[in-house]
């Protein structure tokens, strides 16, 4: 188990790594960052840099953490990879079962092969399931997650690339935006952060603003009009800190 900095989560779970780029909101992929300076550094589970790769021996780590978590699998791949055999994904979904004291957040690009699998999968109350939508051109992503058994289903809209007007959100239960972060950052317009917020607000459905981002995000900060907005799914509470 990794602890996280990211907002909305509390720890990561990877039980594999390496990806490929499918979309814009890829082309500045920090996970592919990552995996080539853990690679570097030597550490043996990113041999192989950012290629995907499995690591079976990882999938009961979450059995063994007591400590209920709020953890996001797979930050530093996609679970939904078109070279993820179905069996595995199924694996991983067992384990999440198990595990029934953590909540676990997936997010996919790949919404298509989510709903291809749907029926194949047992959908675990405790199972978040989330797509990315960073442009308009994406927003079949989030019909077809809505049309999986996930009681809990969620939109990643970061990095947010342009306007996200008239979002299909019934049955939507959490929103997340954020601005692009990290070298060659590119920039978001409050309008369409703003514009979000108000369609969740109309809507009812809770709405998370992670980042403004640019190349150094801890200058920009998290405030949108003067407060931060950490607003989580209904069956949700926030994370804590966790001390051990």
């Amino acid at each position: 188990m990794a602890r996280s900095s990211i907002e909305w989560t509390e720890a990561t779970w990877n039980p594999l790594t390496g990806c490929t780029k499918i979309s814009p909101g890829c082309k500045h992929c920090y996970a592919e960052r990552m995996a080539l300076r853990l690679q570097a550094m030597g550490l043996e589970k990113y041999r192989n840099g950012f290629r995907l790769t499995l690591h079976p021996a990882t999938l009961s780590e979450p059995l063994r953490w007591k400590k209920p978590r709020m953890i996001f699998v797979n930050s530093m791949s996609d679970l939904f990879h078109r070279d993820v055999p179905a069996a595995f994904i199924q694996q991983v979904f067992a384990v999440m079962a198990q595990a029934h004291w953590h909540t676990f957040q997936v997010l996919t690009k790949r919404a298509e092969r989510l709903r291809e699998l749907d029926a194949l999968l047992e959908w675990p109350p405790n199972v978040w399931m989330g797509v990315s939508v960073e442009r308009a051109d994406y927003i079949e992503r989030i019909d077809l997650l809505r049309e999986t058994g996930a009681a809990t289903k969620f939109l990643s809209c970061e990095p947010l690339l342009g306007p996200l007007p008239n979002l299909p959100l019934d049955g939507i239960d959490w929103v997340i935006v954020g601005g692009e972060s990290g070298p060659g950052a590119r920039p978001m317009d409050p309008a369409w952060v703003r514009d979000i917020r108000d369609q969740c607000l109309a809507a009812g459905v809770p709405f998370f603003f992670k980042q403004w981002g640019g190349p150094r995000k801890d200058r920009t900060g998290r405030l949108l009009d003067g407060r931060t907005w950490d607003e989580w799914p209904r069956r949700a509470v926030a994370p804590v800190a966790q001390d051990g």
